[in-house]
Formats: structure tokens, sequence, C-alpha cells
């Protein structure tokens, strides 16, 4: 349809409202967020993380040195039968360790707290509202308090990790504090906060108070980071506590505060609360601007809105939290999950692949360097492992390193990985920069999925052993990964040609010679060896899909084949045992093959609240906003070159701009 799509409407129609309830609400600017409860502050509960943020608790005495300290694994040699990473069991307490650590902590929490810093009870707090201003990233929360009324403003400094903060007080007859805390860090996984408040004398803050300012210089075990306060008013910080400082605020009137986070020492001053909330603003403005636009407002189907609304929102989410210097958790930057905060290689791809698909590649720049800084740790586990390349780690710390867990060699998605970025970004940045930037990763993950393919007596290559993305276990020649190991040496091969090289004969006769997509009763199953894919596995992330709709087309896919397999999956799988970016993977399949019905559907299944979270568990899984993104774009524009409808045509009227179609 003609006409620029008016994004100032578009956006603005989904802004977060929320009434008196518990769940967080978060603004940030990429590097760090800022997550709150009903107060606008962390009065009762919240966390301010940010990508540079790692922790790692002393190391135990009985802990060695050695290869496994950069890895992860005490595995060596080619990985056979179960190809399990099995840890020795005299190395239980080495395995504890490196399960935990490094890991992302609380950095501050920000409350209202009673003159001293005494702890407010939910019962103090009624009547609160919240509203996030998508077009400016201004959270405004209202509640009420001793008799009166209290309004905080928020925003995050688009630039400097600065957290802008306005509380105004209208007639209240009780006093109130503003506080920080700096804790100790915790591991409980989706608690109230990342924090321990308990462990006083394990960590210390060297406060400097000077009236309506204070700085902060932090020492947690090997952590080290500083933090800067600054207020309006005739008010002065004073530090109640060894942990704490505080600021009482009047009974009437506003005060202004800014609270700036950093791992090296304050050079210059704060910015104000306006100048944050100025360039917020702009930054949050130009953003909306920027890339790409999917309007559906003038759709006849009733969930049109729904649906605009989890992608405007899944937009939001990603920019404030997955657009960082580090590869994102699967919780983003809002709380800690059960692996401690680290990114999930296999899931980076759910994290930032969108960014290219909605134009808005540098966005991804950072988070994607990380595979040159691991270069050498992939290389290194290769070598252990007696194979040749780099093989890429799963749960991985800001060295590289692999926590251990007894898929992490075998689960081989994640391998291909570096090519499908560098292969997005070729699309959106065609030209002699991109092809080089690659070049050496490409090399480099290719070589090794070369070589561990597993030649056999019935002439051809395998994948043995392998666990699919489901993770239901090991077996041999899973129907995703032979699909996308064809596909990543096929295009390895491709980016050798366009750098004018030839292409490498190893990669060409692996990807030539893949064993056929395991098939059975006319639709794809996950494994030759997992014959009941439909009856007693018809449940977790469903494999199958994903080899003709993330993926495109191969020479070992089929279109019919995968249509019909998208079909079965629709109509038997478990779908409450299916979540996060299982049903965009679905709508990515159904897209792609002439199922717009099924694409919408699936779009509708994915468990989105009030702010744009995936509910699954107890934590936001940010993988599900990412999976909305590619999907959606894929069903707006088309997908291979090609427009195929992704929405009905029936109700559905689209207006789409700024897309890449994949």
């Amino acid at each position: 349809m003609e006409g620029k799509i008016d994004r100032y409407a578009l956006v603005s129609r989904h802004d977060i409202v929320m009434g008196d309830n518990d769940r967080w609400t978060t603004v940030g600017n990429g590097e760090l967020c800022f997550t709150t409860d009903r107060t606008g502050l962390q009065t009762f509960s919240g966390n301010t993380l940010a990508h540079w943020g790692w922790h790692s608790f002393p190391e135990p005495r009985i802990c060695e040195k050695g290869p496994v300290w950069e890895t992860g694994t005490y595995q060596k040699g080619r990985l056979t039968g179960k190809g399990v990473d099995v840890f020795p069991p005299e190395k239980a307490e080495e395995w504890g360790y490196l399960r935990e650590n490094a890991h992302l902590f609380d950095l501050v929490r920000l409350r209202f707290a009673l003159p001293g810093g005494g702890a407010l009870a939910q019962s103090d707090i009624s009547a609160s509202t919240r509203h996030v201003c998508l077009w400016t990233g201004l959270l405004t929360a209202r509640f009420s308090y001793g008799g009166g009324r209290v309004t905080v403003e928020s925003c995050v400094h688009p630039h400097r990790d600065v957290i802008g903060i306005s509380v105004t007080a209208e007639g209240l007859e009780d006093p109130i504090s503003f506080c920080g805390d700096f804790p100790y860090p915790s591991l409980e996984c989706c608690g109230t906060w990342v924090a321990d408040f308990d462990r006083a004398d394990a960590h210390t803050s060297d406060i400097a108070l000077s009236g309506d300012s204070a700085s902060v210089f932090r020492r947690v075990d090997g952590t080290d980071y500083f933090a800067r306060f600054s207020a309006t008013g005739d008010g002065e910080f004073y530090a109640p506590g060894a942990h704490t400082l505080a600021l009482d605020l009047p009974k009437n009137g506003r005060v202004e505060l800014c609270v700036g986070l950093s791992k090296e020492p304050w050079g210059e001053p704060l910015p104000g609360f306006e100048e944050c909330k100025t360039l917020s603003a702009k930054a949050r403005e130009a953003f909306w601007l920027s890339g790409g636009a999917i309007d559906l407002s003038e759709s006849d189907d009733p969930r049109w809105f729904e649906l605009e609304r989890r992608i405007v929102l899944s937009q939001h989410i990603l920019a404030l939290q997955s657009s960082g210097s580090f590869p994102c958790s699967e919780a983003g930057i809002t709380n800690i999950d059960p692996w401690c905060g680290r990114s999930h290689m296999e899931m980076l791809w759910w994290h930032a692949a969108h960014f290219f698909m909605w134009g808005r590649p540098e966005l991804a720049d950072e988070q994607l360097s990380w595979y040159g800084r691991f270069l050498p740790v992939a290389k290194k586990l290769a070598a252990q492992l007696d194979s040749v390349g780099a093989k890429w780690g799963k749960s991985v710390d800001c060295t590289g390193r692999s926590a251990p867990w007894e898929g992490n060699l075998a689960l081989l998605w994640k391998q291909p990985h570096p090519i499908f970025f560098a292969e997005l970004e070729y699309r959106v940045r065609p030209g002699r920069p991109t092809l080089e930037k690659w070049a050496e990763i490409i090399e480099a993950t290719a070589d090794h999925m070369a070589d561990i393919a597993v030649w056999g007596e019935d002439g051809f290559f395998h994948l043995d052993p392998v666990m699919p993305p489901s993770e239901l276990g090991f077996t041999r020649d899973t129907v995703f990964d032979l699909a996308y190991w064809q596909w990543g040496l096929e295009t390895a091969n491709l980016w050798r040609e366009r750098m004018g090289l030839g292409k490498k004969p190893e990669w060409d006769e692996v990807s030539k010679k893949l064993c056929p997509l395991p098939v059975q009763s006319g639709v794809y199953i996950r494994s030759p060896e997992w014959t009941r894919t439909y009856e007693d596995q018809n449940y977790e992330h469903p494999d199958p899909v994903g080899v003709w709709g993330m993926l495109p087309p191969t020479e070992l896919a089929d279109r019919e084949t995968a249509r019909a397999t998208l079909v079965k999956i629709w109509n038997t799988w478990q779908r409450d045992r299916v979540w996060g970016w299982d049903f965009p993977w679905i709508a990515m399949c159904a897209s792609r093959t002439g199922e717009p019905d099924i694409a919408v559907d699936a779009m509708m299944y994915v468990d989105i609240d009030a702010t744009g979270a995936c509910g699954a568990g107890s934590y936001p899984y940010l993988p599900a906003n990412g999976g909305i993104l590619f999907a959606a774009a894929m069903m707006a524009v088309g997908s291979n070159g090609e427009h195929a409808p992704g929405f009905p045509e029936k109700g559905w009227k689209v207006r789409a701009e700024g897309l890449l179609n994949w």
C-alpha cells in the first residue's frame, strides 16, 4: 500500500500502561537496564544490570588452572557415542565453580525508604499506575503514600550509563527518603533482586559525600566499579550504612536525581535529569524512525492490534537489552536466569538476527564482534577435541569460556550461526569491508563443520553425535542440523568466491554428500533413530520446521515435505509444552510454505505480557521477542526473494517498509 507509515501513531498506540501490580517495567540504553517495580524505583523488587557488570566468586583452593579454565571442558579427543561433556568425579568443585562464574550481578538498588534507610512495607503504597512512553523512553509512575501522592519519572541516558530520576511529592504527611544500596552478588534465579543484602562484610563501598552529590568506589571480590549520585534541592546525601546512601525528600516539591555507573572513574560531571530526559527522547525517536515498520491498523481481523502490539513491544525490549556490548542472556539484563546471566551462543541468533531484517544492523555490531574476540578460545576448544578450525561454545561468559553442561559439545546448531550472521550483514552491507570482516571467522567455522562430519559406509557424511535444538537427547543425523550444515558450508564457499578465492573442496564434498534428511510417511522427523517424533516426542522446540523456515531452501530439503511437516506439527504437537521462539519458528515455516493462517495463529500463541515480554518461566524470555520480529518481517515482505503471502488475504491489510526479504 502506498504512503509512508505514521510511525509516531504506530508506536504510541502501544505505550505500556499498567495498574497496581508487581510486573516489572524497564528503561535502558542497550547497555544498562533499570528495572523497576510499581513505585517507579526498586523499592520492593527490580535490578540494575549492565552488559559490562560481571563478577566471579573467589576460586576454591582446590581448583587447578589448566586448559579447562579457558575452554570450560575436560573432554579430549573426537566425540563418539553420546558425546556427553563429562567432568571427572573428582572435579565436582571445579564443575560447580565453572557453572556459576562469571555471572551478571546487581550494580545498585534505588528505592524509596523511611528516613535513615528503613524499609517501606508493601501496604504503605497504594493506587499505583505506570506509563512507559515508547517514543521517548520515559517511565512515569504514580502512587499514594503517607496521605499524599508521589510521581516518579525515570529514563536512562542513551550514551552514558546514567539513570535520570525526578520525584514530585504532593501533600505527604509521612516522611520519605531516596536510597541507593550496594549489595553483594547473588545467584538466586528469578528472585526479587540479583543481590544479597546480608553479606555486608564480603565487599566494600568507599563513600565520599559532598552535599548534594556523592561518589562510591565499589570493590566486590575481583570486580571494581564506580557510582556517582547528584541531586537538586536543599537536601544532602548521607550514609546510614556501610553500603547505603540516602537523601531525605520534601513532603511537597520536586527533586531531580541522577545516578551514574561505570567501570572506570568518572572524569566529567553527571548530566542532569532534564538532559537525560531530552537525549533519551531524541534517541528513542531516532530509533523508531530508523529501519523497518509494520502497520496492521487497516486490517479487519480483530487480532491486528494484539499482533501489532507484540511486534512494536518486541522492538522496544530488544533495543533496550540486546543491542549492547555483549551477547544477551535469555533473560536479557532484567534478571538472572538459571545460567547466571551468560549468553547462549545458539540463542544469539534470536537476540540479534532480527536487527538485520529490520534494517538496524548497527544494533547487532558490538555483540557480534565477540565472535572475533572468542575466536582464540574456539580454536583451542576445537584442538582439544582433535579437530580443526573453531568450535563455538554454548553458555559463555565474558572470556568465551563455556559453563559445563552435558550437551555443550554435541549441540551443533550454534556452529553455523556466524555464517548466517555474515550473510545477513552482506545482504544489507554488501562490499569488500563486510567480506573481510567475516572471512577468518567463516573459514574457521566451516573448517570445523567439515572436519567433524563422519563418513559412513553408505557413501554419505553423517552428523554423529548430535543434540538437536529441542535438546531432547543425543542421537545422529538430526533433520535441522543436516539442513543447516549444508546451507552453512555452501554459503561459506560462496563467501570465498565473492572474495575471488576458489571453493574449498572439503567443504564442497561434505555439503554435497550429506545424508538425506530423515523422512517418515511423507514428513520430516527429528532423527532416523527417533521414529516416534509425532507420538512420544511431540513437544519442546519443533526442530523439523526450521528446515524450510529459518533456513532458506537447500538441496537437501523439499518444499512440499516441509509444508506437510508444518501441518503435521501444528495438528499434533503438544502446544502447552511449546514456548518462547517455538511459535515464531512455526510462523517462519508457514510463511515460506504458503500457510498464512497457521503463521498468524502461531504468532498469537506466544505468551506475551503487558510489558511485551514473553512469560516463559518466571523471567522474561527475550528469544521469543527476537523470533516474533524475524517471523513478522518474513510474513510482511516475503522470503527467498519472493513475496510469499505470510498473512491471509481475507481480513488483513499489511503496510510494511524498510524490511529485508530473506
